[in-house]
């Protein structure tokens, strides 16, 4: 627990038996906590030079726990201290690189990296230099699982950070996905929308960096583009805020009320053109599933989007999948 202000955890393992255990010698601190006379000597001298141990006056070597709230909390200043120091030197080391990157050749402005543990980890930390916004294209294929950045995400969005995320069809069709970590995210406060496809997988921070995951078909290489402020961040800009424009709000999927009782359960054709609309069949093609007329099919699938109450296809298997229909 205390490996980070400098404790081994055989130092806290004595500092804890010396709390429940005071006025004790070495050789009774040694046998309590299983170890030789020699390291409980050696952990005690370093307790006592960090201040977190006393021994008592008397012939006999005799020791006390200073109490945690005399001996930690200036050993986590200091850490805290440590941490504020590194966020500044952090910073202004990132200014200059940036100065330089302006002065650099272009190429220099986009990052490569390959491999998957090298990708989860920018992808990590990627959120951590966010100041006010993180946006994002969400499509399969995924580089780690779902469920492993919901936290980091959460907790960006109570420190402030504004989430603004457009899925595809694919993502939000993904069985559980939208019930699951999806309404999750709704619930912590992110913003989020549906497309029925995206161009690409995308995630900007703030105005200043745009992570572009990409994949060679040819050489089976998958890596992604750190992209840094430049003509090319501004396009990826660009083309997020015209997809978000487009996209459809996901809370409009999400109601939990109960389904309009006038559409009713569908009936063996509905089901038929819900699989047909899902597979991205053209009017003629659902004509031909259902053995009926071009018109005949038209009317059935004007008569479905009437009763779900939407204007589009996409929507329509949408609203489907919210009542249970698909």
């Amino acid at each position: 627990m205390f490996e980070a202000l400098g404790l081994s955890a055989s130092e806290e393992s004595l500092y804890t038996v010396l709390i429940h255990s005071p006025r004790s010698t070495v050789a009774e601190l040694a046998a309590y906590g299983s170890v030789s006379s020699q390291q409980a000597t050696r952990d005690l001298h370093r307790l006592v030079g960090r201040g977190l141990a006393n021994r008592l006056p008397g012939r006999q070597a005799r020791y006390i726990a200073v109490a945690p709230d005399i001996a930690i909390e200036p050993l986590l200043a200091k850490q805290e201290d440590g941490l504020r120091q590194a966020r500044q030197v952090s910073r202004e080391l990132m200014k200059a690189f940036q100065e330089a990157s302006r002065q650099e050749h272009p190429a220099e402005l986009v990052e490569i990296i390959t491999g998957e543990n090298n990708q989860r980890s920018r992808t990590d930390q990627l959120p951590e230099a966010a100041q006010y916004q993180i946006r994002g294209f969400d499509r399969p294929p995924y580089v780690m699982s779902l469920e492993e950045g919901l936290p980091h995400e959460a907790k960006r969005i109570r420190e402030g950070i504004t989430y603004r995320v457009v899925y595809s069809a694919q993502a939000v069709m993904m069985p559980g996905r939208l019930e699951g970590d999806i309404r999750d995210m709704l619930e912590a406060g992110e913003q989020a929308r549906v497309r029925p496809d995206l161009p690409t997988k995308l995630w900007i921070v703030d105005d200043k960096m745009a992570l572009l995951p990409i994949k060679s078909r040819q050489q089976g290489i998958e890596a992604s583009f750190i992209v840094r402020p430049c003509d090319l961040l501004d396009s990826l800009i660009a083309l997020f805020e015209a997809e978000w424009e487009r996209a459809i709000p996901l809370r409009t999927f999400l109601g939990d009320g109960p389904a309009d009782p006038g559409a009713g359960e569908p009936d063996e054709t509905r089901t038929a053109i819900l699989s047909c609309l899902a597979a991205g069949l053209t009017d003629e093609g659902i004509a031909r599933a259902l053995g009926c007329s071009l018109r005949t099919a038209q009317r059935h699938i004007r008569r479905l989007m009437l009763d779900l109450n939407v204007t589009s296809r996409f929507q329509a298997g949408m609203e489907a999948r919210r009542r249970g229909w698909v």
